[in-house]
């Protein structure tokens, strides 16, 4: 059987094809009725289950945040023999950052980033330089550094400002800017910014929180980022219970390197 390929942050090889969090925080970006139709399918035994189908089809690793109900969820998935990588997003909600990255790294995430929403919060109020502080402690923790956002000028303000980001975590939509609104310009912008530096990003919201035709979105993504980079969906199989599978699928289709 084809195995996803693989790129690699920092010293870790991850699929190009990454199962995201969000679904299993109860996060839908689409209302409030759907987020917590999510809250109560996504149990914890429900989410390991989920793992372990995406384990089954080759994805190896979770991006996912670092609160305590995901780390409680990934210590048992863990101790009950999962293998999943995790690449860890910052919970914005607690009031020292630093102590968090410190609590992620403990718990064996294999890398970590600053959380879009805050980093693009921050760089609206001219704060943004905050983050590089965030960075260097991710780094004194041995983890790659990642910096988030939905806005591809924060990318190049990073990187002109010497933030020395070891990858970057960008949407395809600009939801800092205009909230649930999906215009296909924000997601051209998003792969100019994505070809132009040369360093890997994981990209997300490519099927604009379930608004865009799947193989669409996959074809467009994987042709429009880098070799190095990777993709990051969310899985919800409520309603589609093959949805891990069909995922998969398109992404050997449209993001295989061989």
């Amino acid at each position: 059987m084809e195995s996803l390929s693989k790129v690699k942050i920092g010293k870790h090889e991850i699929t190009r094809l990454i199962v995201g969090g969000n679904p299993f925080s109860g996060n839908s970006h689409q209302t409030g009725e759907m987020s917590r139709e999510m809250r109560d399918y996504y149990t914890t035994e429900k989410i390991k289950e989920t793992l372990r189908e995406c384990e089954r089809y080759g994805i190896n690793t979770i991006q996912a945040r670092a609160d305590n109900h995901i780390m409680r969820m990934l210590n048992e998935y863990w101790n009950e023999g999962g293998k999943l990588q995790w690449i860890a997003q910052t919970a914005s909600e607690r009031s020292s950052i630093p102590e968090n990255i410190g609590q992620l790294a403990s718990y064996g995430a294999i890398a970590c980033y600053h959380h879009g929403s805050r980093t693009d919060a921050l760089y609206r109020e001219g704060k943004i330089d905050m983050v590089k502080d965030f960075l260097n402690v991710m780094k004194d923790h041995g983890l790659p550094a990642g910096l988030g956002t939905h806005n591809p000028e924060v990318v190049r303000y990073a990187e002109d400002n010497n933030f020395d980001a070891d990858f970057y975590m960008l949407a395809f939509y600009n939801l800092s800017m205009r909230g649930e609104i999906y215009l296909p310009e924000d997601r051209q912008a998003a792969c100019e910014v994505i070809r132009e530096i040369n360093k890997p990003f994981l990209a997300f919201k490519i099927m604009a929180a379930g608004r865009n035709e799947p193989i669409e979105a996959f074809k467009y993504t994987y042709e429009n980022i880098k070799p190095t980079d990777a993709v990051v969906v969310g899985i919800y199989t409520k309603h589609h219970p093959n949805q891990v599978e069909e995922d998969v699928k398109l992404a050997k289709r449209y993001g295989s390197l061989t």
